[in-house]
């Protein structure tokens, strides 16, 4: 091999990075991803919790932890988008 030592040109401190850093976010859990889609999730305002009346009271409001609910939840049903009916739909 070579002895030869090679300099590479470095940008000088106006040049901007090539690559911003990237945040590094762990992966959302299969529990945290359904927890999301879920209908009796609670709106963002009202915190992280289920409203499901029959999991409310076990799980509470304060320290709602999605694995221990939202992977076997029976509760647990997609929201989905209203279907567009036609207009014969409504004539009887």
């Amino acid at each position: 091999m070579d002895d030869r030592k090679f300099f590479h040109a470095s940008p000088g401190p106006d040049a901007a990075p090539s690559e911003p850093p990237s945040p590094t976010q762990p992966a959302a859990s299969p529990a945290m991803e359904r927890f999301q889609s879920c209908r009796w999730r609670a709106t963002p305002d009202a915190g992280e919790f289920c409203t499901h009346r029959d999991v409310l009271p076990f799980a509470g409001k304060e320290g709602f932890n999605c694995e221990s609910w939202c992977l076997e939840c029976a509760y647990y049903k997609l929201r989905r988008t209203p279907k567009k009916r036609d207009r014969n739909d409504y004539i009887y």
